[in-house]
């Protein structure tokens, strides 16, 4: 039998209007061909969201305590899915040429910036998290770059435990690596834009906030934490997380309705002295973006308009 040949007879107005069939159609297919690990994740409506081909960008307003005051500045959140690579732990380029490889993560981009005196701070994490596998995250990075120096942290999970490298101008930590069994505290906010029934409640041990750990300086290993979970009314719940050995303390604020979005977080040290040292980041603007297109200077107004 001779092929059809309708399809080239198609014109482009009747093209124009097939694109929104066929966008339905696309997001069906991959929601029917992913096997789902993960049964909090609804598929179809997971995609419609997060498979437009563009970033949720998040901005808060940032009270961060640093040397016993409080400095203002802001926090910016960025979540967007992407193609991992299973054995390199990196972004593939092209992964219809590596399926076997690829996985589907969340992926959570996460700025501070805040002056301390005449310096500025600048903190960046990174947190990849699968979306259909039922796995820890495979890969956490963080930085901390000011006036005295810089230092990066990265957390590999590989054979069942994190693979935990620590980089510091600091004589004292210098350079190590450890091994790690223990969750990623930072998982915790993905875990949450997937679905808040996922974040595990009760008596584990977590990794602390990358972050919190440069900030503090306490070692780069697990410690043991208590989740619980409240709902606060007006759709918003809350995640809270107590280490009661090294006094810390995070609540993060979160839409009880898909797709949870991350409304804020407070984090509380309380020192060996008694001393208390809060931090808060307030929601104030989030819009959907394709950035990494919108770099003339022609978009820079963009960024007045998230409040940057």
């Amino acid at each position: 039998m001779k092929p059809s040949n309708s399809l080239s007879n198609l014109t482009p107005k009747t093209i124009k209007g097939l694109k929104p069939i066929l966008a339905l159609v696309i997001l069906s297919f991959f929601a029917a061909c992913s096997s789902s690990g993960r049964e909090g994740v609804e598929e179809e409506q997971f995609a419609k969201y997060w498979y437009q081909g563009k970033a949720e960008i998040n901005v808060f307003d940032l009270q961060q305590s640093r040397y016993g005051e409080i400095r203002p500045g802001k926090a910016v959140m960025i979540f967007v899915t992407e193609d991992f690579s299973k054995s390199k732990q990196v972004k593939l380029d092209n992964p219809q040429d590596r399926p076997s490889d690829a996985q589907k993560v969340l992926k959570l981009n996460m700025t501070r910036d805040f002056v301390t005196g005449v310096y500025p701070y600048h903190t960046m994490l990174s947190v990849f998290t699968p979306v259909y596998e039922e796995v820890s995250s495979p890969k956490l990075t963080s930085s901390v770059t000011e006036w005295c120096g810089q230092s990066f942290t990265q957390l590999n999970f590989k054979s069942g435990k994190y693979n935990a490298k620590l980089f510091s101008y600091f004589e004292s930590e210098g350079d190590v690596e450890s091994k790690i069994d223990a969750k990623a505290e930072e998982e915790l906010f993905n875990l949450i834009r997937l679905n808040p029934d996922l974040v595990p409640m009760g008596n584990i041990k977590l990794i602390p906030s990358l972050i919190f750990q440069r900030f503090s300086h306490i070692p780069l290993k697990a410690e043991e934490a208590t989740l619980s979970k409240k709902d606060l009314g007006s759709n918003q719940g809350e995640i809270e997380v107590i280490y009661s050995k090294i006094g810390r303390k995070i609540s993060i604020r979160y839409q009880q309705f898909f797709p949870f979005e991350i409304l804020g977080f407070t984090e509380t040290w309380t020192k060996s002295d008694g001393k208390q040292e809060v931090t808060m980041a307030t929601r104030t603007n989030m819009q959907l973006l394709e950035y990494w297109k919108q770099n003339e200077k022609v978009y820079e107004p963009l960024r007045k308009d998230l409040g940057l």
